[in-house]
């Protein structure tokens, strides 16, 4: 096992706020344990609810509004973007373990329900979140009583799922090409598994070119919709197509991409495979989970609510995985990647790229120990 898969050195605070017009939560190192750690709900937004309904439960170790500890600051910053309708709190077990590592980690609860129809507004407002919580961090930490120059916002990374990945390819860089888009969608040449993106965007792209400013639908490549810079993003099972091969060749920041093979919401082909081919970062690394589907980056799945089973997505059908063992692997690389990226940790890439001892995970890689 890497160092990087077991908890770090730093206890794990974690506070509840309100940044720049969005609920947020905020993991980040803390003086010593708390005695009464948060638990955390693994929910989403469902259209038509007035608060997320809530599929599984599973304890954390952090503690609420435990004391900042200053000593090992400022703190590289990472801001986590959660998949489309789903609550920063399924990411609790990840946010906790970057945390334990000397980062700060703040999850935007971007506001949307589990609604088809409006994700198209979502790809022009993900990008504008982080925009929004990146600028908003010193008046945060005024705000909230931290030390001065608690988070280093010039070493800064967005980690996503789903439609947080894509959220995370937009940071890097990459741009809208609907144009492209919509002659991929077009039947019957529709690739298997892009239909359901397909059809939640096609239909509304002259609302998404207003929505962004824009006064037609631009031909080529859209103008960038996010503005802040950003040294490394990750994107699990994040979306990509809509950005096309000239889209994602506008990604060229550090990346790491995850993803399963047996992923129907988000396939691995035109998913992580595609980000991970297209974008021109000198440094990329690609994980492959062979046999793992779309949810396996979300929250344990140990105490299930019966609403699970009147559901007909799979939010916790992993089949032949173990999730946890999954979140291991998950947790070890990703940790790695940001060591190496916003640290400087200059032997956390061997970590990064190095083969798992579990034969179903894969790794490609440039720029670090190149194994293409």
């Amino acid at each position: 096992d890497s160092r990087f898969t077991e908890a770090g050195l730093f206890p794990v605070g974690v506070r509840r706020l309100e940044l720049a017009g969005l609920e947020a939560s905020v993991w980040y190192p803390a003086l010593e344990p708390s005695p009464e750690p948060v638990s955390y709900s693994y929910a989403l937004l469902v259209f038509g609810a007035d608060s997320p309904t809530a599929i599984a439960e599973h304890a954390g170790r952090a503690g609420l509004d435990a004391d900042v500890d200053p000593t090992g600051g400022p703190y590289p910053l990472v801001v986590l973007s959660h998949g489309y309708a789903i609550t920063p709190s399924s990411y609790g077990w990840l946010a906790e373990h970057l945390a334990s590592h000397g980062m700060v980690v703040v999850a935007p609860h971007h506001s949307e329900v589990l609604d088809p129809r409006l994700l198209w507004r979502s790809t022009i407002a993900r990008p504008h979140d982080i925009d929004r919580v990146v600028d908003s961090i010193p008046v945060w930490e005024d705000a909230a009583g931290f030390p001065g120059s608690f988070v280093a916002t010039d070493r800064t990374a967005v980690v996503g799922h789903s439609y947080g990945g894509y959220t995370a390819l937009a940071a890097a860089g990459a741009r809208l090409h609907m144009n492209g888009f919509d002659s991929r969608c077009a039947p019957p040449e529709t690739p298997d598994g892009l239909e359901f993106l397909c059809d939640a965007l096609v239909p509304y792209i002259d609302d998404l070119a207003s929505e962004a400013g824009l006064e037609s639908v631009p031909s080529g490549l859209w103008p960038a919709q996010g503005s802040t810079s950003v040294d490394a993003v990750v994107s699990l099972a994040g979306d990509a197509a809509m950005f096309g091969e000239s889209g994602l060749a506008e990604a060229d920041v550090p990346l790491l991409v995850v993803g399963g093979t047996a992923d129907t919401d988000s396939p691995f082909e035109w998913g992580s495979q595609f980000a991970y081919d297209q974008a021109s970062s000198e440094r990329k690394v690609e994980v492959r989970f062979d046999g793992a589907g779309h949810f396996v980056y979300t929250g344990e799945c140990s105490s299930v609510r019966r609403i699970v089973k009147l559901m007909p997505f799979g939010f916790c059908a992993d089949a032949g995985w173990n999730r946890a063992d999954a979140h291991a692997e998950i947790k070890n690389r990703i940790t790695a990647f940001l060591h190496a990226e916003l640290v400087g940790d200059a032997t956390a890439a061997a970590d990064l790229t190095d083969p798992s001892d579990d034969p179903r995970v894969r790794i490609r890689s440039k720029g670090y120990a190149d194994n293409e």
